[in-house]
């Protein structure tokens, strides 16, 4: 049976891509910083193993251990909501390093593998924030722009040599924990200028009405992605994500 790898499997969408792929009876590696077999079902055909992807042994040690990879679903990554101006050094590296630098990485390491077998999808996980300007998510959607560019030309350089890749574009979710991990990073809000957009970005953040994007979406587009030799390269994954697309062309 295939093997899947999912990085960022402690909750929201790759917790329910890890159990899609468990329920379909894939052997998964379901990887976390911080290892919980508790919050997945139990089963013969899940390893658990922990997994920094802003850390090159981590990741080396971790794809060592899976052993024969099918398919490597990039889904770790953090989020930050905060006006370019006011945003720190500190937090644009860490974004970058997280989203863009630890998605490289974990697709050169698995790439030897797939290019000397002529066989192996990568499935990176995006946003929908990428498709429009948005305000106080700037620096967020560059780190998730670049990983768009990277995949594509890597889509072109692997296509003759059998390895498929793409991109799922999520919309805007209540089941992540993007507003959570975004909050310590945010400034502003003892600005006038910046303050009214902030307060309004928070509202919608909590505003669970209109069309939003479940993990169960995200679940599926991975498994169409990692299931169909005719998908797409960029798969929106949510009601509210495929309006996007299609409004962005």
């Amino acid at each position: 049976m295939p093997t899947v790898l999912i990085t960022g499997c402690s909750s929201g969408f790759g917790l329910e891509t890890a159990k899609l792929f468990l329920a379909k009876g894939w052997n998964v590696i379901a990887t976390m910083r911080q290892p919980r077999a508790d919050i997945l079902p139990v089963s013969d055909n899940l390893t658990v193993l922990p997994l920094d992807v802003t850390d090159p042994e981590s990741i080396r040690k971790a794809v060592e251990q899976a052993g024969d990879i099918d398919v490597l679903v990039n889904n770790a990554g953090i989020g930050a909501a905060v006006p370019i101006e006011l945003i720190e050094p500190d937090t644009a590296r860490l974004l970058f390093e997280t989203n863009t630098l630890g998605t490289l990485a974990t697709m050169q390491a698995v790439l030897p593998g797939f290019r000397k077998r002529r066989s192996g999808t990568i499935i990176n996980v995006t946003s929908t924030v990428t498709l429009k300007s948005l305000p106080l998510v700037g620096v967020y959607r560059a780190s998730k722009a670049a990983v768009n560019a990277l995949t594509e030309s890597l889509a072109v350089e692997m296509a003759p040599l059998g390895v498929r890749v793409h991109i799922v574009l999520p919309g805007r979710s209540p089941e992540t924990s993007f507003s959570t991990n975004a909050t310590p990073h945010l400034r502003g809000l003892d600005n006038p200028d910046y303050k009214p957009m902030i307060e309004s970005m928070i509202a919608s953040f909590r505003d669970e009405r209109g069309p939003l994007t479940h993990a169960t979406d995200v679940a599926a587009a991975i498994w169409r992605a990692a299931t169909d030799p005719g998908a797409p390269l960029r798969i929106a994954a949510g009601e509210d994500a495929v309006q996007w697309m299609a409004e962005a062309g």
